[in-house]
């Protein structure tokens, strides 16, 4: 008796010694991944504006510096040796998947810190100086309610003057090493600076939240903070915005190169694997990605010629891209606020068909928008998440830089990929997720998350959209586009293409105009394989779906295979594709 009371007691003590083992490890890893989001955040505090994370306003990041890389690999190097003293086996399956997406992060980081990136350190799709640019508007993400407020994007501005001089002396060490942009994207990198030096103060764009303090300040909290701003506009921000437009003018584009890829570097082959494994989170070769293109390409030809006989046009699907271009019909607005309201109209025709899709729905606000002036020349749509909190909406974006020749073909499928039930669902669900860390909250993988957009597009006519030929030949079109990339951005960066050669590429099998494609061409040239995301990723969730749909049969639910692919947030796809698989087996 008395020996099974040892016994006895004995266990319990070593079941209460390995629950808190159990609970220890998984406190340490719930610590890790705070301290992971709060490094990275200090690390990249625009991005932690963009993501609601306040206390970094009045921060930013010198990226290009020897300095700043240096600091990135430490913070590699800290957390790849943190992730060793974990137990992964304790960990929960949502536990697991923060690991292995740190882990993943932090490998992909450190490969992309072996190549001299930081010697191009600005270019003309997106970047430090337009985030600036935005933030200056007064109405992005960067919050202007509160004295405090106006006070960080102060000293904000003023490190942002000295950001300017950093960029270009990284810019002059890119030159002595032939490591400099093409001509073409510093050609449309000029404009962006040069129109920012606006001499007359009211004009100029980091004036704008100056006209937008909230009443309630007082006049001399008003007077105080207009003095401020018009100093550091006046005496910083204009000078160094004309400076660098005069070195972008005078010695930057001289130097620039007349190639298109980064395969013309001597180390661009490896460069570009980084790229292609960072964008499309598989191991996917880019000769394998240009091959699957190609029959990407082909499928959806054969899909635009059935649109084209159904609509009655006789020749060839070149020529019909033409007819589509520039039909009258397909052109109606007058005025830009005629395209944001046919948008709502967009909008309001899906929302009872939603319901019939996803049990899992956000609850952050959304909202449809213009593009601002300063960048809308350059600028695709797109969408910029809100907050968590609902301090800040969802904001959908549609640029009309010619509302004369805007064309609606395509604007069905636009909406379901940029905003509903593409970016702003999967965006929004995320963020709100309680039950992830903070830095998952917050994250960001394109195969994920703009494959799922991507995925969307398809439901198009399951959501009532799609019923006029022209807007489903619009779907096809923005798909052909993706399909192209694969093409254009591996021939580019792999195959030595020119930029000449991926916009005759382009327009033999996309119905977009020339003035459409060739800032496409120049984005993918900007940044090699981000363009491959997308298509990489639609087909990986559509390959899903059908397994699921095979091997569940009549139990398949297609909320609960939306909730699944959605309710964890953006991860690797191989790491969706397990997830998919553990719930279809669940289910059997």
């Amino acid at each position: 008796m008395r020996k099974i009371t040892i016994v006895f007691i004995t266990s319990i003590i070593s079941l209460v010694l390995v629950n808190c083992k159990s609970k220890d490890k998984k406190e340490d890893f719930s610590t890790l991944t705070k301290n992971y989001f709060d490094d990275r955040n200090a690390m990249s505090p625009l991005d932690a504006t963009q993501n609601g994370q306040y206390e970094y306003n009045d921060q930013l990041q010198f990226e290009m510096t020897d300095s700043y890389r240096k600091s990135q690999e430490a913070f590699f190097d800290k957390y790849q040796t943190a992730l060793k003293t974990i137990d992964k086996e304790s960990l929960s399956e949502e536990e697991k998947n923060s690991y292995e997406i740190i882990k993943w992060e932090v490998e992909i980081g450190k490969d992309l810190l072996k190549q001299p990136t930081n010697l191009m350190p600005v270019h003309q799709f997106w970047g430090t100086h337009l985030t600036m640019g935005q933030f200056a508007g007064g109405t992005s993400a960067q919050p202007f309610k509160t004295e405090k407020d106006y006070t960080n994007f102060l000293k904000r501005m003023d490190k942002y003057s000295v950001w300017i001089d950093s960029a270009m002396v990284y810019m002059k060490k890119g030159m002595a090493k032939g490591i400099v942009l093409p001509k073409s994207l510093t050609t449309k990198l000029i404009p962006q600076f040069a129109e920012m030096a606006t001499p007359k103060i009211e004009d100029n764009l980091f004036y704008s939240s100056i006209k937008l303090m909230p009443a309630s300040f007082s006049d001399t909290v008003k007077k105080d903070l207009t003095t401020k701003y018009t100093a550091t506009i006046n005496d910083k921000l204009i000078p160094q915005y004309k400076k660098m437009a005069d070195f972008l003018t005078n010695e930057y584009l001289p130097a620039s190169r007349t190639t298109s890829g980064i395969g013309s570097f001597a180390f661009g082959k490896d460069l570009y694997a980084t790229h292609v494994k960072q964008w499309t989170t598989t191991e996917m070769t880019p000769e394998e990605i240009h091959e699957l293109g190609l029959k990407e390409v082909a499928r959806l030809n054969a899909e635009m010629e059935k649109v084209k006989t159904q609509v009655g046009f006789k020749g060839t699907l070149v020529q019909f891209f033409e007819e589509v271009r520039n039909k009258k019909e397909l052109k109606p607005f007058k005025k830009p606020e005629e395209v944001i309201a046919n948008f709502q109209s967009i909008y309001t025709r899906i929302k009872p068909n939603v319901d019939k899709l996803f049990a899992l729905q956000p609850k952050t606000k959304f909202e449809i928008r213009r593009t601002e002036a300063f960048r809308e020349k350059t600028a695709s749509a797109e969408y910029m998440q809100g907050t968590a909190d609902g301090s800040r909406p969802g904001i959908f974006y549609v640029p009309i830089p010619d509302v004369a020749n805007y064309n609606l073909y395509g604007d069905e499928d636009l909406f379901l990929h940029e905003a509903i039930p593409g970016h702003h669902f999967q965006i929004s669900l995320q963020q709100e997720n309680a039950s992830l860390p903070d830095f998952r909250k917050f994250n960001w993988f394109g195969a994920y998350g703009e494959g799922w957009a991507l995925y969307t597009e398809s439901l198009g006519k399951e959501l009532g959209l799609y019923q006029d030929p022209y807007q489903y030949f619009g779907m096809l079109g923005n798909e052909m586009h993706r399909a192209v990339r694969l093409v254009v951005d591996t021939g580019l960066h792999s195959k030595g293409w020119t930029r000449e050669q991926a916009i005759k590429y382009s327009l033999a099998n996309e119905a977009e105009s020339e003035a459409s494609i060739i800032p496409e061409i120049e984005r993918y040239m900007a940044i090699p394989g981000q363009a491959l995301s997308y298509k990489i990723g639609q087909l990986k969730i559509i390959e899903l779906r059908k397994k699921a749909e095979v091997k569940m049969g009549a139990k398949f639910d297609i909320k609960k295979f939306h909730e699944k692919v959605l309710e964890s947030g953006v991860m690797p796809l191989a790491l969706l594709e397990n997830k998919i698989n553990a719930w279809i087996n669940e289910s059997r």
